[in-house]
């Protein structure tokens, strides 16, 4: 494809001077508006030339910022009376009484459909109960017989002991019941994320893919495949090659350059990234990585001739966490 827009030409020239930036960051090298940067990029991208342009993001916090959103948008519970209802006095209660028939208590019920306790009667709130009059009877005259009183069954041994059925009691009637949620199953081995060359190390995705990366060579230095290639290193520099293999072993595609950010880790604390070119003996990453699917690339960097590797590193994202692979290689 042949680019005839002068602005495509200036982005694409200050792309290749870099290799690999953000887009706020190309816009800004040629004064355009990041989203007329990327609206391009796009474009360019579609029409064949060799660059990708990509979105990344922390899944937790936008999942995080839409409950959020959602929280916002959700009618708040309404507390007191209902419409058109006066609220209803508060009132003392009366004292026990004992129990009656059935071992009911007698006293105040709840009416159907209110909340249970004492409630005025008649417009007269419940109070203490005067006692009942006492009958006088005639002197040497017996009172009338009273009717037989109900007796309350004895209890239930097997109530009294495990309790209601289908309850915390009926599997354990002897012991108090547990309060709280049940305790949480013991956690799972951290994977390991360290390793030397020549092993494969486990670990997950920006979208919880299950991944496996096996470091399989560091060719150090590299400069005849460099030179084969065509390209030619300034004096004081060399070239390593690293050949990496990722396998997908969950059910989630892996969308991402599988050696986007894998990088290398100098003896003195400092970061190498790789150089943006390719070699034809020795074939580069391909996009994406299909589950169940075994790929492998080799990766090429362009460092001071001087410079100690102590270990190379896979990350799914530019800033390394828990989810980073190291590979211990000096000896």
């Amino acid at each position: 494809m042949a680019v005839t827009d002068p602005v495509d030409a200036r982005l694409l020239a200050a792309l290749a001077d870099v290799g690999k930036a953000a887009v706020h960051e190309i816009a800004a090298k040629v004064g355009l508006d990041p989203r007329e940067a990327a609206y391009r990029l796009v474009n360019l991208s579609a029409n064949g030339l060799p660059l990708l342009v990509g979105v990344e993001s922390d899944p937790n916090g936008l999942r995080a910022a839409l409950a959020g959103a959602w929280q916002q948008g959700r009618p708040q519970p309404q507390h007191g009376p209902a419409p058109g209802q006066p609220p209803q006095p508060h009132h003392p209660g009366p004292p026990p009484h004992p129990a009656g028939p059935q071992g009911a208590p007698s006293g105040a019920h709840p009416v159907q459909g209110t909340p249970s306790g004492p409630h005025p009667v008649h417009g007269v709130a419940s109070g203490p109960y005067p006692p009942p009059p006492q009958q006088q009877w005639p002197a040497q005259t017996a009172p009338p017989p009273q009717p037989p009183q109900p007796t309350q069954p004895p209890p239930d041994p097997v109530m009294s002991t495990w309790g209601p059925p289908q309850s915390a009691l009926w599997a354990r009637g002897d012991q108090p019941p547990t309060v709280g949620p049940p305790p949480p199953p013991p956690a799972a081995p951290a994977p390991v994320r360290t390793g030397r060359p020549g092993d494969v190390l486990e670990t997950e995705g920006l979208e919880g893919e299950r991944l496996a990366v096996q470091l399989l060579e560091v060719q150090d230095p590299a400069d005849y495949l460099f030179a084969a290639a065509g390209y030619r290193l300034d004096d004081g520099e060399r070239a390593i090659v690293v050949h990496t293999e990722v396998t997908n072993r969950g059910n989630t595609p892996f969308a991402s350059l599988p050696d986007n950010y894998l990088e290398l880790l100098t003896a003195d604390g400092g970061v190498i990234g790789k150089a943006p070119v390719s070699l034809t003996s020795r074939p580069p990453h391909k996009i994406g990585v299909q589950p169940g699917e075994t790929t492998g690339g080799h990766t090429v960097y362009v460092l001071p001739e001087g410079t100690r590797i102590a270990s190379v590193r896979w990350s799914p994202r530019p800033e390394p966490d828990e989810r980073s692979l190291v590979w211990s290689i000096d000896d």
